[in-house]
């Protein structure tokens, strides 16, 4: 007699269920995945309904045009998605466990200020730890940088976070104060004590509004109701520092873009009793499966904290 069971087409390969699900819910979106796996929409929508008829609960609900998981889903999400990433992984590490580890690739995804003043020392360790992986630094701004970890572009991100996203972990590194930097000849290096309404009337040199400096100071201005203004918009730590130097306007920056020679030229006051101090540190997509070359500038930047991350997580990849 005929076998009665139903018997579904895309049923015979959980492998591409899984993959089409894990994409689906960590891009939010069917039409994304679909692109993400180079696939039609309906054929990735086929996948994830035969894995719901499968399982027998839904793993999906649309959130307008997003989609986001149910319960179950999430459920199934964390166990399925690290099982996903180190099937992708497979052939690169086997390839790079097969060189002895020593060859590869590793992408960070970085801003400007943080690859001049921060990674040099890292980068110069990890040269002459690993002298035959290809180091490639993209200097990007920090939500492209966070679009590079999500999308997996990058194997990690290095800079300053103020709000982390629950989809990524950030283990920070250094702090660094902030600093009011003004010419040498300038009012307000006489000010005792130095004050935010001591600031307030001079026009100050900012980093473009979108960058974490500008969010931080509006933020503390608005905090304290003290008013300011903004002389001049520009990108770049030594641009700023150059047009203070000239007069054009007072800023306030992150003690890691200064040196000893600034010194000679700028007036340094610490903003500590106004600003918090700004952290930087690794950033990396929770979950993700980090190749050895990854794992190891991890754990010459930050072994303890990532440590302690994953075995909570009950992986030992990093």
């Amino acid at each position: 007699m005929a076998n009665s069971t139903p018997r579904y087409y895309y049923k015979g390969s959980k492998l591409k269920q899984l993959r089409a699900f894990c994409h689906a819910a960590r891009l939010g979106s069917v039409t994304r995945a679909a692109e993400a796996l180079y696939l039609s929409q309906p054929a990735v929508s086929l996948q994830i309904g035969a894995l719901e008829s499968e399982v027998g609960v839904s793993l999906f609900e649309r959130q307008g045009r997003r989609l986001s998981l149910t319960a179950e889903g999430e459920v199934l999400y964390e166990l399925a998605r690290p099982l996903m990433d180190g099937l992708d992984a497979l052939d690169g590490e086997f390839r790079n466990r097969l060189r002895g580890m020593s060859a590869g690739e590793l992408n960070i995804a970085a801003g400007s200020s943080t690859i001049l003043y921060f990674l040099p020392t890292f980068v110069e360790a990890f040269r002459e730890a690993r002298p035959d992986v290809q180091l490639k630094l993209h200097n990007v701004t920090g939500k492209d940088g966070l679009a590079m970890i999500r999308s997996d572009e990058v194997d990690l991100a290095v800079g300053s976070m103020l709000d982390v996203p629950s989809d990524l972990d950030y283990a920070p590194v250094r702090s660094f104060d902030p600093m009011l930097i003004t010419p040498l000849d300038h009012p307000l290096t006489a000010a005792h004590p130095l004050t935010l309404e001591a600031i307030s009337p001079y026009g100050l040199i900012l980093p473009p509004k979108r960058l974490t400096t500008y969010r931080l100071v509006d933020l503390v201005f608005q905090q304290r109701r003290v008013p300011y203004t903004v002389a001049l918009e520009v990108g770049g730590w030594e641009i700023i520092k150059q047009y203070v130097a000239m007069g054009l306007g007072i800023s306030i920056v992150t003690g890691i873009c200064l040196t000893e020679s600034d010194h000679e030229r700028l007036a340094v006051r610490n903003l500590r009793a106004y600003f918090p101090p700004r952290s930087y540190g690794v950033v990396i997509r929770k979950g993700k499966y980090l190749s050895p070359q990854a794992r190891a500038f991890v754990d010459l930047v930050k072994p303890a904290l990532f440590t302690r991350r994953e075995g909570q997580s009950g992986h030992s990849e990093r």
